[in-house]
């Protein structure tokens, strides 16, 4: 018998019930396989987390279980809200190893190079691939840790060669409590990492529709620690960017962070820095990193579908038409889509391409932290030449 031969490496599913103990029944039923042996899901923050983890470890016991909470899902049919989707792996396609890190803001390179050995040692007792250029790592942080940029640059410098992304958890845009899911619990101030060793072919990419730079400003007053900008180009940072969008502070809300970005430049790259909010001392708090001396550029949303489409095309030159992918969307992205009238046609673009995964309050991709892209890994078939 030949891997065609077998089950698909990986089968997604997704439960509408409001209800913890039918949803997961539902997940259960959907992603039953006897060689099952990780189930990776992403859930709205609205459940009773604690019923639903239980319910969750009930009915998967003994299979390997990870996720967290979003703000918004993809699912089988493209966007949700309000459910849980999952994705359940084959052990014969996929070993995957877990560690869950708590306190993320004192993480040091000596331990991410302890969890990096130990998942590493893991997946190669599975004997199921070499680990070199056959694994790859997602990274689930809690979205309102701000500690993701240190975090990030110790387990990559620990992960070397393997290629890494991930998404920072959500709370349907709530703002109060995100959490990561392992060892039977959900957790915050937390981050899990997940190492994925597999025979299927893969390509980790990040891309971002965000071009047409305009005005710049210079972040002349910041509190780096709550990611706050207290002052731009001397004036009060939400005046100054109300004035370059030509907007009163009123209008300062999630529509206009989603269509009028802001980006620092890094040689030839802009990179998103998400504003969260505007705080009544009219500075403005980020969801990336942000201090004094650092110019952002104001920018303006491109074409999203055209971009995806451009990069899927790039995609599958590399791999072929990939059988699944596990995305990590920002939810400013989703929004955007919303505002625009694009949101259906772009949800039925994530279900055409077999896209999972959820909206984020940020997104990883190999030691960076980001803003505003579209993050993840397109898992394509099976390589016969990887034993």
């Amino acid at each position: 018998m030949t891997l065609e031969d077998l089950q698909p490496a990986a089968t997604t599913a997704v439960s509408y019930s409001t209800d913890p103990a039918t949803a997961s029944r539902e997940l259960r039923d959907s992603l039953h396989n006897p060689h099952l042996g990780f189930v990776l899901f992403f859930c709205s923050a609205e459940y009773d987390l604690e019923a639903l983890g239980a319910a969750l470890q009930t009915e998967f016991a003994g299979v390997g279980l990870a996720g967290c909470t979003t703000a918004g899902e993809i699912t089988p049919q493209g966007y949700g809200q309000g459910c849980v989707t999952a994705i359940g792996f084959d052990a014969r396609g996929f070993a995957i190893e877990g560690q869950l890190v708590k306190q993320i803001g004192r993480f040091s390179l000596t331990d991410a190079q302890a969890v990096v050995e130990g998942l590493t040692a893991g997946c190669r007792a599975r004997n199921l691939a070499p680990i070199k250029r056959n694994t790859f790592a997602l990274t689930l942080l809690d979205g309102l840790s701000s500690q993701e940029e240190l975090f990030l640059v110790a387990l990559n410098s620990a992960l070397g060669s393997i290629p890494n992304f991930g998404g920072s958890a959500g709370d349907d845009i709530h703002l109060a409590n995100t959490h990561v899911f392992f060892e039977g619990r959900f957790h915050t101030d937390a981050a899990v990492v997940l190492l994925f060793n597999t025979r299927c072919d893969f390509e980790v990419f990040s891309s971002h529709h965000i071009e047409h730079p305009g005005e710049k400003m210079v972040v002349t007053g910041a509190d780096p620690d709550s990611r706050t900008v207290t002052e731009l180009n001397a004036e009060p940072a939400a005046l100054e960017y109300a004035r370059v969008l030509g907007v009163e502070v009123a209008e300062l809300d999630y529509r206009a962070f989603a269509l009028n970005p802001v980006a620092v430049r890094i040689g030839d790259d802009y990179y998103v820095r998400s504003i969260q909010r505007v705080n009544p001392d009219l500075s403005m708090t980020f969801y990336c990193a942000v201090e004094k001396g650092i110019v952002l550029t104001a920018m303006r949303p491109g074409a999203m579908l055209e971009n995806l489409d451009a990069e899927f095309a790039r995609i599958e030159q590399a791999i072929g038409t990939p059988r699944l992918v596990i995305g990590c969307d920002c939810f400013l992205r989703r929004l955007e889509a919303e505002y625009t009238g694009l949101d259906g046609v772009t949800s039925d673009y994530l279900q055409a391409h077999r896209v999972i995964g959820f909206n984020t309050y940020g997104e990883q991709f190999n030691g960076m932290h980001l803003n505003q892209t579209f993050t993840g890994v397109a898992i394509g078939g099976y390589r016969h030449d990887r034993r």
